[in-house]
């Protein structure tokens, strides 16, 4: 194909789609070569973060943070919920689809040169494009999400500064392992010996433990290099030979998110001699931090949770910040996900506290139908024999799908969104939704 005429970001995403038959092709020899073909490489501090939940939290808080203290900050995550470009922030703000074009083109040219083409999954392909991008964009810190994995994810050509393994969970056990020993294994592949690796997870996988120690990396353990407490009001973190007292709570909602911010100031704690923060950059910081489809609650009637959810580690969190947020009537779950997760696991968590079920179809061959979901669900009853009664309802895409739970929802109710990036930026398409009970965006 003649890619010299391709002049959008749509044009050569389409054109990432065509190259390889496979979304994942785990291994790093085909992107390391079109990397070194392009000379990538980064002249400031990188910070890396794997894990199974709690990525895309800890690096907006890293972002955050980063950027209260006065660095220009680069970000690359993964997936968007609505726009591709929405997968690298440049100093706090979004690319422009326009803006990474180029970087596009020069993938490819490394791709083909000397005639020797390499073929690129898609997200191997974006991905060095951003690298790119951000690389050229004179940054004082790289902050990069791993999309799977870790050992044998694309972002890990980079050698980070600083590695941050957050919580370990069962997911993706195709490609990473079926018990948390094995995926452990797997995320402590983006550690580097003699470098920083920070591991939020209280109850790591000896794995990860086993692997910092065979390469000499210089682990800083939850409840061994670093330590939290807190009340009702306020949080205290305290590090090798630092302290910080009498923190706000991030803004980021959700309990978890203490273990996600612990993280990140070891992370900061780690790399201090590079990249200092004052205690004020850390409380503005944490107070400021946004990150959409996180437990984010939109205001209006009814009250509108959405979280990307979409594993039953997650779920369980989110079921468990549902919980924390008092009574309400009524709970109306909109609800899609991919086929390849614990559906039943994750239905049977969260079950309890929804009363009426809106299950969609999702715009991914990878998604189960919004009527196996329903499928799945009444099965589950039938065993638990069916003790209260909870309306299903099937539908096409999740806008309709939120559209009936906002019509059949009264002012004092609650509408939860949540099972995957596509159930939540399908809501999300046309803006965040203001909602008032019984009239969508009105």
């Amino acid at each position: 194909m003649d890619t010299n005429n391709i002049d959008t970001l749509d044009g050569w995403l389409q054109h990432c789609e065509r190259l390889h038959p496979h979304n994942i092709d785990m291994g790093l020899d085909r992107v390391s070569e079109v990397a070194r073909r392009m000379a990538l490489r980064f002249d400031c501090p990188v910070i890396t973060v794997a894990g199974t939940n709690g990525k895309g939290s800890t690096c907006a808080m890293l972002e955050a943070v980063g950027l209260q203290a006065g660095y220009r900050t680069g970000v690359y995550t993964s997936p968007h919920l609505v726009h591709f470009e929405e997968r690298c922030r440049v100093h706090g703000e979004i690319v422009a689809a326009a803006d990474l074009v180029p970087h596009f083109a020069a993938v490819e040219a490394a791709r083909v040169q000397g005639g020797e083409a390499i073929s690129l999954t898609y997200f191997e392909f974006s991905t060095l494009a951003i690298l790119r991008l951000m690389s050229q964009s004179r940054l004082d810190l790289a902050i990069l999400e791993v999309g799977l994995g870790g050992r044998l994810d694309a972002t890990n050509i980079i050698d980070a500064d600083c590695a941050i393994i957050t919580s370990i969970d069962i997911d993706h056990t195709e490609f990473l392992g079926k018990d948390r020993e094995s995926i452990g294994r797997e995320k402590a592949g983006i550690m580097r010996a003699g470098r920083p690796a920070v591991v939020s997870d209280p109850m790591a996988p000896q794995s990860v433990v086993d692997h910092a120690a065979a390469i000499g990396a210089d682990l800083w353990r939850s409840g061994r290099d670093f330590n939290v407490s807190g009340d009702k009001q306020q949080w205290s973190w305290a590090g090798r030979g630092r302290r910080y007292a009498g923190l706000a709570y991030p803004s980021l909602r959700g309990a978890n998110q203490l273990v996600n911010a612990a993280g990140v100031l070891a992370a900061f704690e780690a790399l201090r001699d590079r990249i200092p923060v004052t205690a004020q950059a850390v409380r503005t910081g944490m107070a400021m931090v946004e990150l959409p489809g996180r437990f984010q609650i939109v205001p209006g009637e009814p009250t509108l949770v959405l979280d990307v959810a979409h594993n039953p580690h997650s779920v369980a969190a989110l079921t468990a910040n549902l919980d924390a947020m008092g009574f309400f009537p009524t709970t109306h779950a909109v609800f899609g996900a991919m086929a390849d997760k614990d559906l039943a696991t994750m239905l049977a968590k969260v079950g309890p506290l929804v009363d009426r079920w809106y299950f969609t179809n999702l715009p991914t061959a990878r998604a189960e139908t919004g009527a196996s979901l329903q499928q799945k669900w009444n099965a589950l009853q039938m065993v638990a024999g069916g003790r209260r009664e909870v309306t299903t309802s099937v539908h096409q895409d999740p806008q309709q799908a939120l559209q009936a739970a906002v019509a059949a929802a009264d002012p004092a109710d609650r509408i939860v969104v949540f099972g995957s990036f596509y159930t939540v930026g399908g809501v999300l398409i046309n803006g965040t939704p203001r909602l008032h009970a019984k009239h969508l965006g009105a």
